[in-house]
């Protein structure tokens, strides 16, 4: 009887750790099971977030023996920055990352007078299919790490600090984080806050959490699990219309979470944390920007701790929708001003590279 052969079992090599996906203890245990004294520990990770280190090589106060294991046995990030764009000066700058799969996302730096913020992604695509959202047109195509999440900051960070961003305005480091890039936070929460928490570390990146804002399209089991987290960190929520018939219709997520629940989610928010909340508003021509709109809105809201953010849409290729005219911003603006309702319209900022507010859509390189 012949035998039938086999083909020879391969064991593929897992992939090395991301150093920026390890919690400080997580880095303590790895440095312990490598013999070394337990201050190692502090010491890389004061490289990492503080020294903000590109390379093990920049790592000078490591032995030399070290740095090389480090460079053997585990990464220091793996985000592969594949495009980047400027726009206003220098002062908005966007990033096309590429992850190891393959997959793509996209993160922005914008500099004012008064700020440098960074606009980063926790998401590659997003699965919550807005229709006037770019991102929401790739569907999810997986969720970021912790660490990948914190390689964004991280690198317009160093940029800052060594000066080597042409703009016209001038910052040496990064005040304020916003999560509003690509994909749902709330969608990928537990990665999510673990980033939140690296960036806050005070031994670390040193963030104070009111310089942090999330935003959600309204994921009520995320609003009242941020609402008992111990970070005061800023909640935006993407609102977008004043009834559920027009809501589902620009949001499918309404249809899961209606206005009545995330109203109720963003009251018992507020009376939990006694912080303002912002509402973020794409305005539409034609679609969601009467002032009968404006009277909806203003009585949904009235009385809540908040803020109304008015967003005029920012193009999207293929969507069959126009930003609102401008008399139609001041219109909207004037009424909720009117019922005592603290409203202002975003700066619009890098629409020439597409990283404005709803813009971003990571398209891979060619080869």
């Amino acid at each position: 009887m012949l035998m039938q052969q086999t083909q020879p079992m391969t064991l593929e090599t897992p992939p090395a750790v991301n150093l920026y996906d390890l919690t400080l203890p997580e880095l303590g245990d790895l440095m312990k099971r490598w013999g070394q004294p337990a201050f190692r520990t502090k010491q890389i990770w004061t490289q990492m977030y503080r020294n903000l280190a590109p390379s093990f090589d920049a790592m000078s106060d490591l032995p030399a023996a070290l740095r090389e294991r480090l460079k053997a046995e585990v990464q220091l990030g793996v985000l592969k920055l594949t495009r980047e764009q400027v726009a206003d000066d220098g002062d908005t700058r966007k990033v096309l990352w590429q992850l190891p799969d393959g997959n793509v996302l996209e993160s922005v730096l914008m500099r004012y007078p008064d700020r440098a913020t960074v606009c980063i992604s926790t998401q590659s695509g997003c699965a919550m299919g807005c229709v006037f959202c770019a991102t929401g047109r790739m569907g999810l195509l997986r969720n970021l790490t912790p660490g990948q999440i914190v390689e964004q900051v991280l690198y317009f960070a160093r940029g800052l600090k060594q000066d080597t961003f042409d703009s016209v305005t001038h910052h040496e480091r990064v005040t304020n984080i916003v999560f509003m890039g690509m994909g749902e936070p709330f969608a990928n929460y537990d990665r999510w806050y673990a980033s939140v928490e690296r960036l806050h570390d005070p031994q670390g990146f040193n963030l104070g959490a009111r310089n942090l804002t999330v935003s959600t399209v309204g994921l009520v089991p995320g609003i009242r699990r941020l609402a008992s987290e111990k970070l005061p960190i800023n909640l935006a929520i993407s609102l977008h219309a004043p009834n559920d018939e027009l809501r589902s219709a620009l949001m499918p997520v309404n249809k899961k979470y209606p206005i009545t629940e995330l109203m109720a989610a963003t009251q018992e928010y507020i009376e939990q944390t006694h912080r303002r909340v912002s509402f973020e508003y794409v305005l539409l021509q034609g679609q969601n920007d009467t002032v009968e709109h404006a009277e909806q809105l203003a009585d949904l809201i009235q009385g809540m701790l908040c803020h109304v953010n008015l967003i005029p849409w920012n193009p999207v290729p293929g969507a069959p929708l126009e930003r609102s005219h401008r008399k139609r911003v001041q219109e909207f603006q004037q009424v909720l001003q009117n019922r005592g309702i603290a409203c202002t319209v975003r700066m619009e900022r890098g629409v020439a590279i597409a990283a404005a507010c709803g813009q971003l859509a990571a398209v891979p390189q060619p080869a």
